[in-house]
Order: C-alpha cells, then sequence, then structure tokens
C-alpha cells in the first residue's frame, strides 16, 4: 500500500505539471485558456491526491505492513477467500451479451434493447439459481 500511495501522490503532481503546461501551451498558441483540457487535468490531479491521502489513512491505522509490502512475502500470504465461482458456468456470457444488446440498442434503436432486456432478467435468475438444480440441488 505504500508504493500505492506513493504512486498516487507522483501521478498528481504529474498531472498539475502537465495542467499547467497544457495551460501554457494554449495560451502562447492560441491567446486564450483552453479550460476543458486544464480543468479535467486539474482535477484528475485533485482526484490523485484525494486517493493517496485516504490510503496513506488507512495505511497509518491498520496497524501492520501488508504483505505486499513486504520483500520477503510469499504469494500465499496475501491470498485471502474471495468468494465462491462456478468456472464451468455460462451464464455470466449470456448476461454479457444480453447487456451488450441493451446497450446497442441505446445506440441503434429501442427496439433491441426491448429484446435484450428479458434475456438480461432470464440470465440474472439463471446465473442465481443455477445452484438450485440438476447435480446441484439441494
Amino acid at each position: 500500500m505504500r508504493t500505492n500511495v506513493n504512486l498516487l501522490w507522483i501521478l498528481g503532481i504529474f498531472f498539475w505539471l502537465s495542467a499547467a503546461v497544457y495551460t501554457g501551451w494554449a495560451l502562447l498558441d492560441t491567446h486564450e485558456v483552453e479550460w476543458v483540457g486544464t480543468v479535467a487535468m486539474t482535477l484528475s490531479g485533485i482526484l490523485a491526491f484525494f486517493i493517496a491521502f485516504y490510503l496513506g489513512r488507512v495505511h497509518r491505522h491498520q496497524g501492520a505492513e501488508l504483505p505486499q509490502d513486504l520483500a520477503d512475502a510469499d504469494i500465499d500470504d496475501d491470498d485471502p477467500e474471495i468468494g465462491h465461482f462456478s468456472p464451468w458456468s455460462w451464464w455470466p456470457f449470456v448476461l454479457g451479451l444480453a447487456l451488450a444488446l441493451v446497450f446497442l440498442g441505446l445506440a441503434v434503436g429501442p427496439w433491441v434493447s426491448l429484446i435484450g432486456g428479458p434475456l438480461a432478467l432470464i440470465a440474472i435468475v439463471g446465473w442465481n439459481y443455477e445452484y438450485y438444480r440438476n447435480n446441484f440441488a439441494r
């Protein structure tokens, strides 16, 4: 986490320096400030500073070093249980295709979303209840 905090401080400084150079370059070229790029880079720097500050506070109050900060740590030292996943399940793929149809409908026409919406609902229900039938029924 220490490395992440340092990288985010450096990233925030980089964004602010980029904003200053960008503003100066725009002033030299067009004799006026180009506000969209200047504000975007300045706010990106502020966001990086906020995240660095927060992670620095969390690191200071966690009590000990995390395994990824130790040079002699093993991979298994930072391997928590993330959850239960079904590597053979087709429902995430079906849900992805259905949501692709929904968003395609936003770009092309609402009738495509009307096809993708019910398919997305079917995929969500199928994914949630796949352990309640066949070999995995309880």
